[in-house]
């Protein structure tokens, strides 16, 4: 698979008449982010937010609707934006400080050795090694400064591919929270464009003019998730071409789960079975194979 981040932009900049569409589009967008943040508590008095801000459209994206939100919400909160550096060649975040500066918004660029690490242990996933390091790196920053969110850039496609490669792959029901505290309850992560589509909000950060910054990543796009995330993307579209309101349907199905109608035994209070041996798991396995 090509390297996404590696390929040089190759749309033209919007007309005259594409612009005319961006304040319908805007204001679309701003709906769907206040009634989620509404919706589900993300946002709350006194918050310091910290955005991830990677440069790409939805990082982007979540930053324009939170200032443009931030500026009609009932409720007083801090905006701030963290850029995570992986230490890839190619990577060079300066465009985005810029912007920041531009905007008012105090920004932060964060080392994150991926690069380093990676070369360090060869054996381990490097997209596993650069996941944790992220996280962590986000993490703790947020915790030592203060802040009470973090805001990241998922979208409905993201929630959507995540559910059904979660079943398909994993055979677990479940998605991306749109509010999650971590482990050790330092944490709070948001994603207020969870009912946003993707196609909107690329279109939106192209109308805006926002400068798309590549990661770096040799591997971008190559590993084994970012496959299964391609296929079921490519799965969603085909269907959609005949169910018109497929993602819609779907958000609706992650707001309308019927826990009685499952076979969890801890929701139904029933006792779990017992396990197989193992000798008859790996035969099961041979032959699920």
């Amino acid at each position: 698979m090509s390297n996404p981040c590696a390929l040089p932009s190759l749309s033209l900049p919007p007309t005259e008449a594409d612009l005319r569409e961006l304040p319908k589009l805007e204001e679309r967008l701003r709906r769907k982010v206040g009634v989620c943040v509404s919706e589900y508590g993300l946002i709350e008095e006194g918050d310091r937010i910290l955005v991830g801000l990677s440069g790409g459209k939805d990082s982007w994206a979540c930053l324009d609707l939170l200032l443009s939100l931030q500026k009609r919400a009932p409720v007083r909160f801090e905006i701030h934006g963290a850029t995570l550096d992986p230490g890839f060649p190619g990577y060079n975040p300066d465009r985005i400080a810029e912007v920041c500066e531009e905007l008012k918004v105090p920004h932060t660029i964060l080392s994150a050795p991926v690069d380093a690490l990676v070369r360090k242990k060869p054996d381990i996933t490097p997209c596993a090694i650069c996941s944790r390091l992220r996280r962590g790196v986000l993490y703790t920053h947020a915790k030592t400064h203060g802040f009470t969110k973090i805001a990241l850039g998922h979208h409905l496609d993201d929630l959507i591919e995540t559910l059904l490669i979660n079943q398909f792959y994993e055979g677990r029901l479940s998605t991306m929270p749109l509010k999650l505290i971590s482990d050790d309850g330092a944490n709070t992560v948001i994603r207020p464009l969870g009912t946003c589509e993707e196609e909107d909000l690329r279109r939106f950060a192209w109308l805006k003019g926002y400068p798309l910054v590549p990661c770096g990543c040799p591997l971008c796009g190559a590993s084994v998730l970012e496959s299964s995330r391609a296929q079921i993307k490519a799965l969603v579209a085909q269907l959609q071409t005949t169910i018109p309101d497929l993602k819609y349907c779907l958000l609706r199905a992650m707001k309308n789960v019927k826990t009685t109608h499952l076979l969890d035994h801890a929701l139904l209070a029933l006792p779990e079975p017992p396990q197989a041996p193992k000798r008859v798991r790996m035969r099961l396995q041979r032959e699920n194979a």
